[in-house]
């Protein structure tokens, strides 16, 4: 007997904490995993937690303030960090350090958007 391999496509931005969409519970993994992606309070919200698709709408938001931010460092560290005093050392480690931050954020970004599509075609399938 023949068996045939069948295989899933899994998109390299599906992040491992989530288990894949339609197996069980996947639903709660996403949800868990985007609640560490906002701050504590939002996670807490009830409306939050009885809506994942709000939550990763949330979890973008935050991501791309995030990402923002680490932008606006990486571009202003070499003016500003001097003026604290640091040797350049330190600064290059530093520039290294949020160019880095920047492209593991913007990772996540896609990360979190594919949890979302998978959120809101899980939810609209009901």
């Amino acid at each position: 007997m023949i068996m045939t391999l069948t295989t899933t496509h899994i998109s390299p931005d599906w992040p491992c904490q989530v288990k894949m969409p339609g197996s069980y519970d996947w639903e709660r993994s996403a949800a868990k995993w985007l609640r560490e992606l906002v701050p504590t309070r939002y996670a807490s919200y009830p409306v939050l937690l009885r809506h994942p698709v709000l939550l990763a709408r949330h979890a973008q938001l935050q991501v791309q303030q995030e990402i923002r931010v680490a932008r606006t460092a990486l571009q202003t560290a070499r003016a500003d960090l001097p003026r604290l005093g640091l040797p350049e050392s330190v600064i290059e480690h530093t520039i290294k350090l949020y160019a880095a931050e920047v492209l593991q954020l913007q990772h996540i970004a896609r990360s979190v958007r594919t949890v979302t599509e998978a959120l809101a075609d899980h939810s609209t399938a009901r």
